[in-house]
């Protein structure tokens, strides 16, 4: 899983929905995975503000803190909700991640996997960074 930092879910769209988005994520110039994204009010910050968490499926050899995390969102699967067990958030996650699979093998999604926006050129350097 990797998270946003403030900075960067302050300049999503304000009126971007909660819930529970899949899409593709690409760490660094790395190979483009199948991703499931959870945009949602934070209760750190007394939900106020949102937080961006992308879990990555894929299992990395390490971590990657510190590298750049290019992401496109290609569709939404459910709102945000709270659960009553860890065992139903569990439950949720894993239903959220096959039909994730599942909506990106479809043609329309998998060609955006193949996106030129994946494939920076060596030392492009990206929001000042």
């Amino acid at each position: 899983t990797a998270n946003f930092a403030e900075q960067v879910v302050e300049s999503f769209p304000s009126d971007i929905p909660t819930g529970i988005y899949y899409g593709w994520a690409c760490v660094g110039n790395g190979e483009v995975h199948k991703m499931v994204l959870s945009i949602g009010w934070n209760p750190f910050y007394k939900n106020i503000k949102k937080s961006v968490e992308t879990h990555i499926i894929h299992t990395f050899k390490e971590d990657f803190y510190g590298e750049i995390l290019s992401i496109v969102i290609t569709g939404y699967i459910r709102p945000e909700k709270n659960f009553d067990s860890l065992d139903a958030l569990i439950s949720a996650i894993q239903e959220d991640i096959e039909e994730a699979k599942r909506q990106l093998d479809l043609p329309e999604h998998l060609k955006l996997k193949e996106d030129n926006f994946f494939h920076l050129p060596k030392g492009k350097i990206v929001n000042n960074h």
